[in-house]
Order: C-alpha cells, then structure tokens, then sequence
C-alpha cells in the first residue's frame, strides 16, 4: 500500500485565454511533490501562483495539461478517491436559510450519508470544532471565525482520509486559530492526512510538518519547515560560560563575527563555521579551555523571510 496521499509528478496546466484563445497561460510548470500520509502539508504562495488551480486539479475540477497527480492512489478526480476527501473551500458559502444542524444535513447528505449518520455525528463535530451550543442557530447569526468552524465541521463529517482546506483559518480570532490548530495535530495523530493553502505563514510554520512554495506556477523549495528556513549561513551562535580571553583562545583559528557579553561569565558569541567539521572543532577547542557551551545554533530565518526571499528572487514569468 502507498505511504503517500498526494503524489504530484510533472504537473503542467495550461490555459488559453483571449478573443481566439490564443493567449497561453501556464498556471501550473512542472510541478513535483508528494504529501506522506498521516502528515500536514501546506502550500504557499503570492497571489497568483497557481495555488488554487493546483486544488482544482487535485479535487478534479480541473483537467491537467501534462504530468500526473494521484489522490489516495488513484487519479486525480477518480470517485473513489474523492469520496474520502473532505474540502473546506476558500470563502465558502452556506445558504442563510439553514441552521448549523441543518447545514450538516445538507452536506451529510451531498456526501452520501443518511440523516440517521449525521444525526449521530453531528453533535459531536459541532462540540469539537467548538460550536456545540449554535446547531440551532441561523447561520445568518454566525460570525466569520463561526463560518469557518462549521466549514470544518461538513468537511470531516464523513470521516475522511484526506482534508484539502483552503485558508481553514481565514477570519478567525487568535483563540480561534489555536483551537483549529490544536484539532488539525488532533486529527493528524488520528491517522488523517491535511493538505493546506494558505497566506497566513505564521499557521503554517506552526502546524505544518512539511511545506512548498509556489511562485509563478513553479515549485521554488519544498521540504521540511527547518528545511525551508535554513539559512545556509557560514556561521554558529553560541552561549558560553568562562573566561574571556580563554575563549578567544580557543576560537583563535577561527573568526569571531560577534562577542556580546550577558550576565556574569555568560557570552553570546557568532563564529564562522562552514560545516560539521569546523562546528565540531569549535566544540572541542572550547571544551579544551573548560568553556562551558550553554546552547549551539545555526541561525534561521522566519519563515515570512525565507518565503519572501524566495518570491524576490524569482522572475516575472515575462523575463523568464
């Protein structure tokens, strides 16, 4: 059995815009990645990336151009497959005539379940997307945040093996955020793979196990969020603990980028190490001078930096 839910091979989508629809935009360029089950996968990008037309041609709504994208080990689209992914999509909309229970009916229902099935599940998923006392309730009363939370609830109501949201968070409060967040990990140790777009990078440096960035159509970096974030720097920071001319001493075959003294015999300092072997050594010469090493790390960006350093770097599709 496959241990991926997503498997993106060369994906090309290509549309012909214009009069005679002779103009070709290439939304999607060769786009590869896979999304491991049991994980949290999100997808970044500016405005115009490709991001939404990516969801469109993994959910089948839209056919691709080229390549290959396997949901849940059939082709993109299949019904079998798409039967057990829930969606949350961006700016959803709930007809205002429906309560909260009555919402979970209609969608129970558009997903093959039968009211006995929602009836039984649907209480609990409005207590656990914390909207357990508003099932009554018009959605015409629910705020933004409220939308959103019901927008969870009809999109795990079958039970799936896949979730595909798209900016789940979008208008919900910081208690809020927390309180998906906190189900998203929940669902994820429970075996259900999440696959998320969004623009808020903080939720996904937060939650996500695994990331990529999508700019002009193009994948620019994937991996891990320490993986994306690296900063490649030639360097270390250290917190030590002695005295200061020993610790010159130790470090004298190296260059000390940065020295600030802290409290008592406690320094911060930033020495150039290109790789293992020079961190090691720097270990071992501090060791030798009987400098206490506090804390070792290699700098990193945010990943706000990293992701905006990415998109600076790249071209407008027109100069490519």
């Amino acid at each position: 059995m496959s241990e991926t839910a997503i498997e993106v091979d060369s994906l090309v989508k290509v549309y012909n815009e214009g009069l005679f629809k002779r103009n070709r935009v290439e939304a999607l360029s060769s786009v590869s990645f896979k999304v491991e089950k049991g994980s949290i996968f999100g997808l970044l990008g500016p405005n115009g990336a490709g991001k939404t037309t990516m969801i469109k041609v993994l959910l089948g709504l839209v056919r691709k151009s080229g390549g290959h994208a396997n949901l849940l080990g059939k082709p993109a689209g299949n019904r079998v497959s798409r039967k057990q992914v829930g969606y949350l999509p961006e700016n959803h909309r709930i007809p205002h005539h429906l309560t909260g229970d009555s919402a979970l009916f209609y969608y129970g229902g558009l997903s093959g379940l039968s009211r006995a099935d929602v009836k039984r599940l649907g209480p609990v998923l409005m207590e656990r997307v914390g909207l357990g006392k508003w099932g009554a309730f018009s959605v015409k009363k629910y705020s933004k945040g409220m939308l959103q939370r019901l927008g969870m609830a009809q999109a795990m109501l079958h039970k799936p093996k896949l979730l595909i949201l798209d900016e789940p968070t979008d208008g919900v409060d910081p208690v809020g955020r927390n309180e998906l967040r906190a189900l998203m990990k929940e669902l994820r140790d429970e075996g259900t793979t999440i696959f998320i777009n969004s623009h808020l990078l903080q939720e996904i440096e937060l939650i996500c196990d695994r990331a990529a960035i999508l700019v002009h159509g193009k994948l620019r970096r994937q991996g891990t969020i320490a993986e994306i974030t690296e900063r490649h720097a030639p360097n270390i920071e250290l917190e030590v603990a002695g005295e200061e001319a020993k610790i010159r001493e130790a470090l004298s075959w190296t260059t000390i980028e940065s020295y600030e003294p802290l409290d008592g015999e406690l320094k911060r300092i930033s020495v150039t190490a290109n790789d293992a072997i020079a961190t090691n050594r720097c270990i071992d010469s501090l060791r030798k001078q009987d400098i206490t090493i506090v804390s070792l790390t290699r700098p990193r960006d945010s990943l706000e930096d990293a992701f905006i350093n990415i998109v600076n770097a790249t071209s407008a599709p027109n100069q490519e």
